[in-house]
């Protein structure tokens, strides 16, 4: 599952995407430095894995990841084609969710495309700009539809009716994630306003005063949406630094949980993701997941042999591995269970799956 980050150019995107992987690309002063999209596995940072790893010696720690992808500037006529529009909202349409990058910085030596520091003013032009997109997706979908209802089907017949709906929503401007649009609608014709969305407010190093940012964490609240304030030069700054360093800078500076760190946890919140664990004296490791997904196939994202042969899984859950002190202890009180294929892995389950080979 993918997170794209979009926004209007020179608000941050590349920098945050650069601090996020250490992938260093391009971030210059000027629109359209990001051509195709760039994509960066990012480990999530999870206090539990370092105590398994602790708790069974473990040889290697592997993180749970999020996957971003660095999406090109969007700008005004995007979706009629403006400044590669057509391909930047193809790139859109294939992630799961949306990481929204808004400028909320003053800096005369950084272009702002929009001339004022307006960011409801930013939000507003980006998600025009995906509407209209979504309205051009619904017509086209609508006109196929009315084709095959020519043959009287009554299903077929409700599909237009809710098309005609869903498109009536649009020209209000009305996005899709505030409409109720039946979840096959939504897989099939993937409208771009219909995406989970993560406001990400880039500030100044001292962060922004509150008739900047005020106006977009009530715009967040009423769509539902996530939003994490951090400042995205700083952050890269502060990943240059040796990794002993940061943790004392951020200890100084009060810092408990850094910008990155926030913004990792959002993304896995954005797409419903779970973490359980795997520990062992060879590896402890993180797996992410849907929420609601059965063992079976929580099995099969180690691999598909285990979910193939699949017995049962032995499970106990990381608060009652740190109650209780130990892995001994836990046995101990009895608080490994055994659970079938049909059991639902809960967030911070510790598993470990008996197979057939």
């Amino acid at each position: 599952m993918e997170i794209g980050i979009v926004g209007l150019p020179n608000v941050g995107k590349s920098s945050l995407f650069n601090a996020l992987t250490g992938a260093g690309i391009a971030a210059e002063n000027f629109p359209f430095t990001t051509i195709d999209p760039n994509v960066g596995i990012v480990p999530l940072p999870d206090p539990r894995l370092e105590h398994l790893t602790r708790e069974f010696s473990s040889v290697k720690t592997t993180p749970a990841g999020i996957r971003f992808v660095d999406i090109a500037g969007l700008v005004k006529g995007a979706s009629q084609g403006e400044g590669l529009g057509n391909k930047f909202l193809a790139n859109i349409r294939q992630v799961d969710a949306i990481l929204h990058v808004v400028r909320c910085f003053h800096d005369d030596n950084v272009v702002n495309v929009m001339g004022d520091l307006d960011p409801i003013n930013a939000v507003e032009t980006i998600e025009t700009e995906l509407l209209l997109a979504d309205i051009q997706q619904a017509e086209k979908a609508l006109e196929k539809l009315r084709k095959t209802a020519k043959s009287g089907e009554k299903a077929a017949k409700e599909n237009v009716a809710k098309m005609e709906e869903i498109l009536a929503g649009f020209n209000a401007g009305t996005s899709a994630r505030l409409m109720k649009i039946p979840e096959e609608f939504t897989k099939e014709f993937q409208f771009l306003t219909g995406k989970p969305i993560l406001y990400v407010a880039n500030t100044d190093e001292s962060g922004a005063d509150e008739s900047i940012l005020g106006p977009l964490q009530e715009r967040a609240k009423q769509e539902n949406a996530g939003i994490v304030e951090l400042c995205t030069k700083l952050e890269s700054e502060i990943l240059e630094l040796p990794p002993e360093e940061r943790a004392t800078y951020y200890e100084e500076a009060g810092i408990v949980t850094p910008g990155l760190g926030k913004v990792a946890r959002a993304g896995q919140e954005l797409l419903g993701l779970i973490c359980f664990f795997t520990a062992g004296e060879k590896e402890s490791r993180a797996w992410t997941i849907p929420k609601g997904t059965p063992a079976v196939k929580a099995a099969a994202k180690i691999h598909t042999d285990i979910a193939r042969g699949f017995i049962r899984a032995e499970v106990y859950h990381y608060d009652d591995l740190k109650e209780l002190g130990s892995y001994q202890a836990v046995q101990a009180k009895n608080r490994v269970s055994l659970e079938g294929k049909e059991y639902e892995v809960r967030d911070g389950d510790v598993i470990y799956f008996r197979f057939n080979v």
